[in-house]
């Protein structure tokens, strides 16, 4: 049967896109309203009229071009489906991306158990060669984590002193600290590429300048002579109240502080009445991973992301 590839004409074919279903589908609607999604990177396989694959890229507001890849299903029933996606993904590259663009990442959300559900692991097995074939190689898998009401909140162990950011230039700078030694795989992937300073002007002016949030969720953790030991950015992102970035200072790691900065964090978007926050670390990443399950985050999905050289 002959393979039609096009894209949506716009929202009214929403119903039809989400024929093959991932979940965030109930995103779809208000990203196209919001321009994070456009009709002409929302792209359909279909063969009479049925679709068996489809992608969708993500952006910023009214950037030109797309800031991920974050869509990308297959019809588990057809034999081709890996053929059919790399023809799908080959396509709306070539109209997505202008020539000489470098492509963006590749993400996707994947339930925590994949490895060990093995129709779960074939889905993730055939998307993932898809995008290999298509250029893309793996970064990091990451564990997508949620802290939810009626969780216990660790109290105050009064070590450390809080206050907010003052400004951008203050939070650039500890970050700037942060990245010394991180075992962030795409903080690492930066500092291959860019200055420590450079890398964290960059996370600060791609993602926190977008926050609409109160900024007094930003806070730093100071000891009681006022050094700063770390600091912790609460925010409240398109879709959900998120622990964005956490980090204590070279000069004040192993003395369990992330769990103070932590706990303060998650009790301000608490107190703030957040009906969940969400949070991510890398699978690699084992003290992080332990102080967020110390807290009371639990592991509700992964992250796959992978990047095209």
């Amino acid at each position: 049967m002959s393979l039609v590839i096009r894209t949506i004409t716009g929202a009214e074919e929403l119903g039809l896109f989400t024929s093959l279903s991932y979940s965030l589908d109930h995103e779809l609607a208000d990203d196209l309203s919001t321009g994070r999604r456009r009709p002409e990177w929302m792209w359909l396989a279909l063969r009479e009229g049925r679709p068996v694959a489809r992608l969708a890229w993500w952006s910023q507001p009214g950037a030109a071009v797309p800031d991920v890849l974050d869509f990308l299903d297959l019809d588990g029933e057809a034999p081709d489906r890996v053929e059919v996606g790399v023809r799908l993904l080959e396509a709306s590259m070539a109209e997505v991306l202008p020539a000489g663009t470098q492509a963006p990442d590749y993400i996707r959300f994947i339930p925590p158990d994949w490895r060990e559900d093995p129709e779960a692991g074939q889905v993730v097995a055939d998307r993932t060669a898809v995008v290999e074939r298509a250029g893309w190689v793996f970064q990091v898998e990451r564990l997508r984590l949620e802290w939810r009401p009626g969780t216990p909140l660790a109290e105050p162990a009064g070590r450390l002193n809080f206050r907010p950011v003052s400004g951008r230039e203050e939070l650039i700078g500890l970050m700037t600290q942060v990245l010394d030694g991180t075992l962030d795989a795409h903080s690492q992937e930066d500092l291959t590429r860019m200055t420590p300073e450079e890398a964290a002007a960059d996370h600060y002016d791609g993602e926190f300048a977008h926050y609409t949030s109160p900024r007094d969720w930003w806070q730093i953790a100071e000891l009681p002579g006022g050094e700063p030991v770390g600091f912790v950015v609460g925010a409240h992102n398109p879709y959900n109240p998120v622990i964005a970035y956490i980090g204590v200072l070279p000069a004040h790691r192993g003395q369990g502080y992330i769990d103070d900065i932590l706990a303060a964090g998650t009790r301000i978007l608490a107190e703030a009445g957040m009906p969940r926050i969400r949070a991510a670390t890398d699978l690699g990443n084992v003290p992080m991973a332990r102080a967020f399950e110390r807290a009371g985050y639990v592991n509700f999905e992964r992250q796959i992301t992978m990047s095209r050289p």
